[in-house]
C-alpha cells in the first residue's frame, strides 16, 4: 500500500478516506439487517410478515413495482406530472427584450424537447438512487470517444438521453482530497441499446467521462451521489396493499359462491359407480360445465358466505402512504375532482408541488443541466452569470372560484368606501393590496380609471327644483327655532 506524507509529517495511506466510507457503509448495512427483530432476536417481524430486508432491495424490485402496482406508479408519476405542468421559461432579464441567452435556450428546448426529457429523467431518478442525462455532443466520433473529456469549440448538443440506474454503473470516483470533485464520479459504465436489423436491437457498453453526464439524485442525505428511492420508505405498505386487495379478490372468488355440504340418507346405500358419477357432476358444477346436480339419497345444503369489506384496511394503508410521501390521499387515489375535492387537500397539494419545484426540479435537475450547457458553451454565458427560472401557475381558478372571489372583493370594497375613518387610516392602494389581494398592475389600473372618471351632471326638472327649495326653507326655519313650534301655535 502506497504511503504518502500528510501535512503534519505522519505517514498515512491514500485509502484511509475510502476505508472510512466502507466502514460507515458496513455499519449502516448491519443496522438495516436487524430491522424487524424483537425480544433480543427471538421474534423476526419482517420475516413473519414477509417483508424483505433493506439490504435485499434493489432497483429492479422498485422498477417492477412501478410497472405492475397501481399505487406505486401513482407515487412516482403524479408528483412529476404536477410539478412539470405548464409552461417553463428560463430568462436572463425581466425586460421585454429577448437576450442571446434566452434565444439560445428557447431554440435548444424546442429542438430537443427538453421538458419531456426532464420528466422521464425525474421518474427514473425517483425509482432508483440516481439517474443520468447522457449528453450527445458532436465531438464524439466513435463509442470510445465518450471516455474522453469534452473538448473543442463550436460544440453542438445533438441529443440528451435519460438513463436509469439499471443501465448505469459508476466505474471510478475522484479520490484526490484536494480536488473539488472529491468523492464524485469520474467515469461511468453505461449500457446503451440501439436498433439492429438482424437481432432487433443490440446492447453496447460504453465508458463515459463525467463531463458528458448530468448526475441526477433526489432526497440525498450524506452524499451527492446516491439518493433515496421514493418507494423505499413505503415498500412494506405496498406489500400490505397487495395482501389486502389481492386477498379481497381471492376471498370474493372463493366466498361469494358458496360451497355445499351433503348429508347422506341413512337408509340409502351408494355404490362405487354412483359415487364416481357424483364426483364427476360436482367437478362439472365447480367448473361451470353443469348447473344442476342429479342425485338421490343426498340432501345438499349451501354453506354460509364468508365475505368481509376490506375498505377500512385499505384506508389505513393509504393513510400511511400519504403521510410518508406527502401526497394527499384524494390526489393519490385519483378522487381529486368534482364533489370529492377538498379545499384543504388542494391547498396541501399546491404547497407540495411548489416545494418540489423549488427543492427538486429546479436545483437538482434543471439548473445542473443549464449550468453544464453553459460550462461547455452550448449556451452563452448570461449577464452577471445569473438567470431566472419562471414556472407556470399550477392550478387555474374555476368559474365558481372567480365568482366567489369577486363577491368577497365587492363586499370588502363596499365596507371600505362607506367608512370615512377606514379611508383616512389606510390609503386606497394599500387597501387593494392587503385586503383585496390585487397585484401592482391591477392596482395601477384601478387608480388610473378612478382619476379618468368623468362625472356627468343629470339635468334637474322644475318640479325637483321646487321640492329642493321647499326643503331648504323648512330646514332654515328649523335652524332659527321656528317651523314645527310655529305650526303648533297656529294650529292651537
Amino acid at each position: 500500500m502506497k504511503n504518502i506524507e500528510t501535512n503534519n509529517g505522519n505517514a498515512s495511506t491514500s485509502s484511509e478516506p475510502l476505508l472510512k466510507v466502507f466502514s460507515d457503509l458496513t455499519h449502516r448495512l448491519a443496522l438495516a439487517s436487524q430491522m424487524g427483530f424483537q425480544y433480543r432476536g427471538d421474534r423476526d417481524v419482517y420475516q413473519a410478515l414477509g417483508y424483505p430486508l433493506q439490504a435485499s432491495l434493489n432497483y429492479n424490485q422498485y422498477y417492477e413495482r412501478y410497472l405492475r402496482q397501481d399505487i406505486a406508479k401513482a407515487i412516482i408519476d403524479r408528483p412529476v406530472k404536477a410539478s412539470w405542468k405548464g409552461e417553463l421559461n428560463v430568462i436572463e432579464d425581466v425586460s421585454l427584450n429577448t437576450t442571446p441567452f434566452e434565444e439560445a435556450w428557447i431554440e435548444l428546448a424546442e429542438r430537443l424537447k427538453l421538458k419531456s426529457i426532464f420528466i422521464r429523467a425525474d421518474k427514473l431518478t425517483g425509482i432508483g438512487e440516481y439517474s443520468i442525462l447522457l449528453l450527445g455532443l458532436n465531438d464524439v466520433r466513435t463509442n470510445n470517444d465518450f471516455a474522453n473529456p469534452v473538448s473543442g469549440k463550436n460544440l453542438k448538443l445533438l441529443y440528451v438521453k435519460p438513463i436509469g440506474q439499471a443501465a448505469v454503473t459508476i466505474d471510478k470516483f475522484e479520490e484526490n482530497v484536494t480536488n473539488e470533485r472529491y468523492g464524485l464520479p469520474l467515469l461511468y459504465k453505461v449500457k446503451t441499446v440501439i436498433p439492429d436489423t438482424l437481432k432487433g436491437h443490440k446492447q453496447i457498453d460504453i465508458t463515459v467521462h463525467y463531463s458528458r453526464v448530468v448526475h441526477l439524485v433526489e432526497d440525498i442525505l450524506e452524499d451527492e451521489v446516491y439518493g433515496t428511492p421514493r418507494l423505499q420508505a413505503v415498500y412494506n405498505r405496498l406489500l400490505d396493499l397487495e395482501k389486502v386487495i389481492g386477498g379481497d379478490a381471492e376471498m370474493f372468488w372463493r366466498g361469494a359462491r358458496p360451497g355445499y355440504t351433503g348429508k347422506l340418507d341413512p337408509d340409502f346405500q351408494i355404490t362405487d359407480e354412483g359415487m364416481s358419477d357424483l364426483k364427476n357432476q360436482i367437478d362439472e358444477f365447480e367448473h361451470n360445465l353443469r348447473r344442476i346436480l342429479i342425485n338421490e339419497g343426498i340432501d345438499y345444503k349451501a354453506l354460509e358466505q364468508q365475505i368481509a369489506d376490506p375498505a377500512s384496511h385499505v384506508e389505513v394503508q393509504m393513510q400511511m402512504i400519504s403521510a410518508v410521501t406527502g401526497i394527499p390521499k384524494r390526489i393519490l387515489t385519483g378522487s381529486e375532482r368534482g364533489e370529492l375535492s377538498s379545499a384543504q387537500d388542494k391547498q396541501e397539494w399546491v404547497s407540495y408541488v411548489t416545494s418540489r419545484r423549488e427543492e427538486q426540479n429546479e436545483p437538482m435537475i434543471l439548473r445542473p443541466f443549464i449550468d453544464k450547457c453553459i460550462e461547455i458553451n452550448i449556451l452563452p454565458q448570461p449577464k452577471n452569470k445569473k438567470y431566472i427560472v419562471v414556472w407556470d401557475e399550477m392550478f387555474s381558478l374555476s368559474d365558481m372560484d372567480k365568482v366567489n372571489i369577486g363577491k368577497a372583493r365587492a363586499s370588502a370594497l363596499r365596507e371600505y368606501s362607506m367608512n370615512p375613518v377606514a379611508q383616512e387610516l389606510m390609503p386606497f392602494d394599500l387597501f387593494c393590496e392587503f385586503f383585496l389581494n390585487m397585484d401592482r398592475t391591477q392596482i395601477d389600473r384601478t387608480l388610473s380609471e378612478n382619476e379618468n372618471t368623468v362625472k356627468v351632471e343629470t339635468p334637474v326638472t322644475e318640479d325637483e327644483v321646487k321640492i329642493i327649495r321647499g326643503e331648504d326653507e323648512r330646514r332654515d326655519k328649523k335652524v332659527r327655532g321656528e317651523g314645527d313650534l310655529q305650526y303648533g301655535r297656529q294650529k292651537t
